[in-house]
């Protein structure tokens, strides 16, 4: 039986931080040699099965985990144990069920849903990933009952456990299936089926930790009468609803607008080939799109619980400074990455993807320049949707996001359409939509939240290291390309992006004593940084 012991709010983003990093470094090294093995036809094949797969994931487990941590910072804040034990058996019951509902949702209908999707022969890839989002389901209960009690190191271990397995069973069965039988529907299947054993055998990993947690929260009793089990399940699900709603409802619009990309590619006047092919290159761009917002999850992650924690103490001025030092360290991390991607788009692509032809890097290359607009937009939505959420404004989120979304499919109808912009109006769709989003959220968080954080003046320093970044890693590529290799040139563009982004971050002291107090060993982290 292992003791209790909480994080703080930095400790316990920095060890999801340092999972997340993880998780995408293997992600990294699965999604590019698997696209050298399977192609950018047989990416598309991959991308179909996980839009299906990621909608129902977000039904399932979007608010419910939400829903499961705020409940349970508050129940432990007040002493109620009893209701801590309550919330979670209430919550494996009803991930039980939502987690059996989409994978015999996914197994059952394969063929149908393929065809929904238009690429009507990829019913076997959704297939090998239906049973995972069963035993994801049951993760995200486990995962829920950690992170309200700010636990944070189960949940970034069976991440990492999730990936490796991905990354060694899931490119092993594509690269012997595709040598074996050249046929490239059973190589994606095979590598799908590898994310499908990760997820179980991060279950088992879970389930050992929790049944190792558990007691010593018994062991400790129950200080007041808790409610009963079906009154939790009604609060956990008032809770997650609404979160629920609009994060399915922003996955149903992209899956709807994924669909709706390859017929508007036809009416632009390409073949079914040529509009898989800019599909799958689109694709490309919103994996490393992808990356940058998955380092902000941590932060809402640990965020939610912190802040409800405050609250439920009526430590308003605590749940401010939270809220801020999540606002600085975020903007520190979303920023760069949003600048690094839409200076180097073309030069990063050519770095990673060493089987795609010139015209294809130019292609991938600029659909990332323009969606790293939408980078720093993502991740200021994400941290802006968690603060609102922590404060019991679940509704507010979600009417942004459902505006946003449908923003998204209108400009990527009419755009996609038209043979001059093709592939190119979707990143600008996604950037309208983000940017729509964003700005009902600043617009709201100002009206609902009393005190909420300067979330621009906060930008201001960490916009002004970026741009002599910018410069850093514009320049670094550009002139080094013209001695050395062009992915050479790229890594060193980034490394003196680094190197200029530090020093400006440390000459401007964006990063405040408050923040490094939350560190551990805080005090002599401060001092080492000369901050004060």
């Amino acid at each position: 039986m292992k003791p209790m012991k909480k994080q703080s709010f930095l400790q316990g983003a920095g060890i999801l931080a340092l999972a997340t990093i993880a998780v995408k470094i293997i992600g990294a090294f699965y999604k590019i040699p698997l696209n050298n093995i399977i192609g950018k036809e047989g990416y598309a094949y991959f991308l179909q099965s996980y839009d299906i797969y990621t909608l129902l994931l977000t039904l399932s487990t979007a608010g419910l985990p939400v829903a499961m941590s705020r409940m349970i910072a508050a129940a432990q804040a007040r002493g109620n144990l009893a209701q801590v034990r309550r919330i979670t058996q209430a919550a494996n019951r009803v991930f039980l069920i939502l987690g059996l509902g989409g994978t015999l949702f996914m197994t059952l209908l394969c063929k149908p849903l393929a065809g929904m999707m238009g690429i009507p022969d990829g019913s076997l890839a959704i297939l090998a990933l239906g049973p995972a989002v069963l035993f994801v389901c049951l993760n995200s209960s486990f995962r829920g009952f950690f992170q309200g009690q700010s636990i944070m190191t189960p949940t970034g271990l069976s991440q990492v456990i999730e990936a490796a397995c991905k990354l060694v069973l899931g490119l092993a069965l594509a690269f012997v299936i595709q040598k074996a039988s050249g046929n490239i529907i059973q190589s994606v299947s095979g590598a799908i089926l590898g994310v499908t054993i990760g997820s179980v055998l991060a279950f088992v990993y879970l389930a050992v930790e929790y049944r190792r947690y558990a007691p010593a929260l018994n062991d400790r009793g129950a200080t007041r009468p808790s409610k009963t089990l079906n009154a939790t399940i009604r609060e956990l699900l008032e809770i997650a609803i609404p979160i629920t709603i609009g994060s399915a409802g922003l996955q149903v619009i992209s899956l709807i607008d994924n669909a709706l990309i390859m017929r508007r590619l036809s009416s632009a006047g390409f073949t079914y080939e040529a509009a898989k092919g800019l599909r799958g290159l689109y694709g490309t761009a919103q994996t490393l799109f992808n990356l940058p917002g998955s380092l902000v999850l941590p932060f809402t992650i640990s965020v939610i619980p912190a802040i409800t924690t405050c609250l439920a103490r009526r430590d308003r001025r605590g749940a401010l400074r939270v809220e801020t030092s999540a606002v600085r360290i975020m903007t520190l991390l979303i920023l760069p990455c949003g600048v690094g991607l839409g200076v180097l788009g073309q030069p990063i692509v050519r770095l990673l993807y060493s089987s795609y032809s010139d015209g294809d890097i130019q292609t991938a290359g600029t659909l990332l320049s323009i969606l790293s607009v939408a980078v720093i937009l993502n991740g200021l939505v994400l941290l802006l949707n968690a603060v609102m959420q922590a404060h019991g404004f679940v509704s507010l989120p979600v009417m942004n996001m459902i505006i946003g979304g449908v923003v998204k499919v209108v400009i990527n109808f009419i755009l996609v359409g038209m043979p001059r912009i093709n592939i190119y109006g979707a990143p600008i769709g996604t950037v309208t939509c983000f940017l729509v989003i964003t700005i009902l959220d600043i617009f709201c968080i100002n009206r609902v939240v009393k005190h909420p954080p300067k979330v621009v003046r906060l930008m201001v320093k960490p916009l002004i290291a970026c741009f002599f970044m910018g410069c850093a890693a514009y320049l670094g590529n550009s002139v080094l390309a013209s001695v050395i290799s062009p992915k050479l040139a790229c890594l060193g563009g980034i490394v003196s992006a680094v190197i200029v982004y530090a020093v400006m971050v440390l000459a401007l002291r964006i990063i405040t004593y408050e923040d490094c107090l939350l560190l551990p060993k805080g005090e002599k982290i401060a001092r080492l940084l000369h901050i004060r």
